[in-house]
């Protein structure tokens, strides 16, 4: 039975999906990674794909951009189709001078100043972490590749541009360093089905040193990022 935003059938999707936000990311995996695979979603052309990396079945589909659209699609994933783990593989902006473009930072929690979890179910919780198991098992891979990992908190935040793009509180109070926008969504849906969800990143730009990639480089080089997540299922 599809959902409102997802045309697939329970069984059309893996246990374990990877979730970049863009959908041409999603399908530039299904294209080079995986084999076998079925298209299981083209709603609003956000793209899903079901196949088989090294024999494992797995799915890829797009969050799209912000909590309200990751917390719509991992809300579906984990209550209709059953999905136990999702791994969101996206793209973050550097806090901290000593994050550079293309270092993979691994979420240790998300601080949002959202009000995306009260709204849903009255948590009052502004700090959400992803599954330890889930984190250690992605580190345990990272090391055995020789990836280097950044570990760290995320700042996860509703609004792209902000009046002030000023970061200060942020980073000294709550540790962050380097905010994207979907991580607490996800983190927060886990919780309430009681899944499991991580979050890998990789830095397109930095907002201490306004260094930047193009959205090619943010659609097809963060190589490392996705053969981690892959690897890691």
């Amino acid at each position: 039975m599809a959902t409102p935003h997802i045309g697939a059938n329970k069984g059309d999707i893996a246990k374990t999906v990877l979730m970049p936000g863009d959908p041409l990311r999603a399908k530039f995996i299904a294209d080079n990674y995986l084999t076998d695979v079925v298209m299981f979603n083209q709603v609003r052309n956000m793209f899903g794909y079901t196949g088989y990396y090294k024999g494992k079945k797995i799915s890829v589909m797009g969050s799209g951009m912000g909590m309200p659209s990751m917390g719509i699609y991992s809300y579906e994933l984990f209550k209709e189709y059953d999905v136990d783990k999702i791994i969101r593989i996206g793209s973050c902006g550097a806090l901290i001078p000593d994050l550079n473009l293309f270092d993979i930072v691994l979420t240790s929690a998300s601080y949002s100043d959202s009000s995306y979890a009260y709204v849903q179910n009255k948590e009052k919780s502004n700090i959400l972490k992803p599954s330890q198991l889930l984190n250690d098992h992605i580190e345990k891979i990272a090391n055995e590749e020789g990836i280097k990992l950044v570990k760290g908190n995320i700042y996860s935040t509703d609004v792209f541009y902000k009046e002030e793009m000023k970061f200060d509180d942020i980073v000294d109070k709550h540790k962050c360093i380097a905010t994207e926008m979907e991580s607490f969504a996800l983190f927060h849906n886990a919780n309430v089905f009681n899944k499991q969800a991580a979050c890998i990143l990789t830095v397109s730009d930095s907002l201490v040193t306004k260094a930047s990639t193009t959205s090619e480089q943010r659609e097809k080089a963060f190589l490392d990022m996705i053969e981690l997540a892959l690897k890691a299922v």
